[in-house]
């Protein structure tokens, strides 16, 4: 097989204008039958909140309609078209088992006010998620409720936050790392925390110095990421969270890289007082175009009392709903969460099992292992060690030749695949972020490993990629400079 065949053809992409382009007078999608009830006065009723200009609506059949949004379509790039490498992101396939369980008219048409007695089953499947997320993690308790990891994040932050005010005491202080995701910072920022951040040693771990440097009567938490986001699992975690309870301190574990560890190691284990899961990332819901996520938190015995309600429970094989927790931050979620994700995940975890999901994190860890030794002597590894789900790479050895990140992250394009994450973690100068997944098959990994070393082998870098997409490389710049939000109408 010829991974690199440039002559292979491309699906026609068609030139798509705006619907307001497109758009003709007297153009409809639908066809009213004649009123045969009283008209009403619209004008009468609603005046005071009446528009006093009509709407500029497009005007256009509903063939033309739907045709605009498939041509839109070819323009993305998926999952399903080929490997999405993103750093820290674990892009990866969606079985499609799960998507047709979840869009079972037995599921999806369940109305969160059905009684108790009609929705015993559903109750059932989130009970059952709740105490398998309990043992992956080793922590006696889980709420689905929050419905994103970034919401899981600000959560488990809150939840530090009373208990903390429940023995009397304020604390302002999150210590952070500059291995851990951004998210981090910004949540606890959002929950009214200041940050200190520590640095990560050359070895790319967090060590005990820089805990012990920074740990005051003031910290509440501190939040790591972990796999750390150099994929990397933090080897002085048990002490730092030693260190952290000595002081009353809690450690928060961003789970986003969870999928590296399943059966290898779990956060009750090592100290661990709340863990936030992405769904999507470790149990394949799907992933981005803004949701809806997912990210239930797991926690220690301490943080119990102050999970959201209503908690699903069960007594003598029926499930029930508990709101009677004095204790509790209350809801951070409009009824239980996002149920159709709970379905995905539940539906992979029974299938796979505890043996299969170790084999999920084997395998993650053996493909960006693979990805580590057929490049490592191409692109240079700032901080080499145990790798597991992902390898951070850099342009070092790329500066003679000119083939500097972001050229090497555009050139990918015009290979058929998604560029890794560049220029992330900030700890890595010029970093190319790269996390193959579990689900990529060799043959998908060796066509990205052979890419790159065409693109980094060329003597030609002064070429300006992507040539081979429908748009070509932007002015990054001014497009984040030069925002344009507002619309000319024709007749303007």
């Amino acid at each position: 097989m010829n991974y690199l065949n440039k002559k292979t053809g491309q699906n026609i992409v068609l030139e798509e204008e705006l619907l307001f382009d497109r758009s003709h007078k007297g153009g409809y999608g639908i066809g009213l039958p004649k009123l045969d009830v009283p008209e009403v006065n619209y004008k009468k009723l609603y005046n005071k909140n009446l528009r006093k200009n009509k709407a500029r609506l497009p005007e256009l059949s509903e063939p033309e309609v739907v045709r605009h949004f498939t041509r839109l379509s070819t323009w993305n790039y998926a999952i399903d078209l080929g490997i999405y490498p993103l750093g820290s992101c674990t892009m990866k396939h969606n079985p499609r088992l799960n998507e047709e369980i979840a869009r079972s008219s037995e599921i999806c048409e369940a109305h969160p006010y059905d009684p108790i007695e009609w929705t015993q089953g559903h109750l059932q499947i989130m009970y059952e998620l709740q105490e398998d997320l309990k043992k992956v993690t080793g922590m006696p308790a889980v709420s689905l409720q929050p419905s994103a990891g970034a919401q899981g994040e600000f959560t488990g932050l809150l939840l530090i936050s009373a208990y903390h005010r429940n023995k009397g005491k304020i604390k302002k202080t999150i210590i952070t790392a500059d291995t851990s995701h951004g998210t981090n910072p910004a949540s606890a920022a959002l929950a009214g925390y200041n940050i200190v951040q520590v640095q990560t040693g050359e070895d790319g771990y967090v060590t005990l110095d820089s805990v012990k440097d920074v740990l005051t009567d003031d910290v509440a938490a501190m939040m790591l990421t972990n796999p750390n986001t150099l994929g990397f699992f933090e080897k002085n975690i048990e002490q730092i969270a030693k260190l952290l309870h000595e002081k009353d301190a809690l450690l928060y574990i961003d789970g986003a890289n969870m999928n590296a560890v399943l059966g290898l190691s779990r956060p009750g284990d090592y100290g661990a007082d709340v863990i936030q899961f992405n769904l999507h990332k470790t149990f394949t819901t799907p992933h981005g175009g803004g949701g809806p996520g997912s990210g239930p938190i797991a926690v220690s015995e301490k943080l119990i009392p102050y999970l959201p309600i209503p908690r699903v429970e069960e007594k003598n094989g029926n499930y029930h709903l508990n709101y009677s927790f004095s204790k509790s931050i209350g809801r951070v979620k409009s009824f239980y969460g996002n149920y159709g994700m709970f379905i995905r995940a539940w539906c992979y975890i029974k299938a796979l099992g505890g043996e299969g999901l170790r084999k999920v994190s084997e395998n993650a860890i053996l493909n960006a292992n693979y990805i580590k030794s057929q490049l490592k002597d191409v692109l240079h590894i700032p901080v080499d060690g145990n790798h597991l789900h992902e390898v951070v790479f850099n342009d070092k050895n790329q500066k003679e030749s000119g083939w500097d990140t972001s050229k090497i992250a555009k050139a990918l394009i015009d290979y058929g695949m998604h560029p890794p994450t560049v220029y992330f973690p900030l700890c890595v100068k010029n970093a190319l972020m790269v996390e193959p997944t579990e689900t990529e098959s060799k043959d998908e990994l060796d066509r990205f490993i052979l890419s790159i070393k065409e693109i980094v082998t060329s003597k030609d870098s002064s070429v300006v990629h992507p040539k081979r997409a429908f748009r070509e490389k932007i002015d990054e710049v001014k497009a984040a400079r030069e925002l344009k939000l507002t619309y000319k109408f024709k007749d303007e």
